[in-house]
């Protein structure tokens, strides 16, 4: 389970509102400075397309752009004001809520049977991901998707990181999504990401005859201020659960799943020798 959870593949709606009024401010300082679209685009180094989707806020920009624009356009700092918010913005607002829950996790559980968790996902990988589903998405929004899945790994490093347990089933670390070069680059990623000390990955045998995690996907954080919350998916359609009854039952099957997996010690030998078959 990743960040498809809750499919919104079109703009959010906050996202679309920033896009309009960053593109008003930079068509006033443009018509301020006496500049047409195409003289714009050529200081700043793109096209007068680029210029003209972004004050129509059809684009959002990258905040380097923003920041060059505010250099070109002498607006003092006003245009590179908004890079902060732009950068955020550039996000999926489900994947700006559900980073912003991870970093206040204390322990985070996630067991997953189709494809790796985004947290343990390559940028090859992550694309590929995108690029194979259907009906399909536009390149800005697989760029857009697969920046901010990359985004939330950094919850890994960060001070007082939470501890992760992720559970996965054989298949998906033999699915060659994007071809064996990436296949060996993402179990190369897994046992980088098994060495961290707050970090076990254990991996479920497709040959167990007695599994707890039929059932499907399911995602379990214990938040710092003591509360908890569970999600559980199906065709990329996500349910939270924190209902203290439903909290039970999943933290109970997980824990079953656990048990039935390779420990993770197992688990690293076993991707390290899939990657020496790959």
């Amino acid at each position: 389970m990743d960040d498809d959870g809750l499919l919104d593949d079109g703009l959010e709606d906050d996202s679309g509102a920033l896009m309009r009024a960053v593109g008003r401010q930079i068509k006033l300082w443009r018509e301020d400075a006496g500049m047409t679209q195409a003289e714009l685009g050529t200081a700043l180094g793109h096209s007068e397309e680029m210029i003209s989707a972004v004050e129509r806020g059809r684009r959002l920009p990258k905040p380097n752009l923003l920041e060059r624009a505010d250099e070109v356009l002498g607006a003092g700092g006003k245009i590179k004001a908004m890079v902060r918010e732009v950068a955020e913005a550039r996000y999926p607002r489900r994947v700006r809520s559900l980073a912003k829950l991870e970093t206040k996790a204390l322990e985070m559980s996630v067991y997953e049977n189709h494809s790796l968790d985004g947290l343990l996902q390559t940028e090859n990988y992550a694309r590929a991901h995108y690029q194979m589903r259907r009906p399909m998405l536009d390149e800005e929004v697989i760029e857009r998707d697969v920046a901010a899945r990359l985004g939330r790994q950094d919850v890994f490093r960060q001070p007082r990181a939470p501890l992760f347990s992720f559970v996965q089933e054989e298949v998906t670390l033999r699915r060659p999504l994007g071809g064996r070069e990436t296949q060996r680059e993402q179990l190369t990623r897994l046992l980088e990401v098994g060495q961290l000390r707050n970090v076990e990955i254990q991996v479920m045998p497709t040959n167990r005859e007695d599994h707890a995690g039929m059932g499907g996907p399911m995602r379990l954080l214990k938040l710092r201020d003591g509360s908890s919350l569970g999600q559980v998916e199906v065709h990329g359609y996500a349910r939270s659960v924190s209902a203290r009854t439903e909290l039970q039952r999943l933290e109970i099957q997980y824990g079953i799943i656990r048990a039935q997996a390779l420990t993770p010690r197992e688990s690293l030998a076993f991707i390290e020798k899939l990657l020496g078959e790959t």
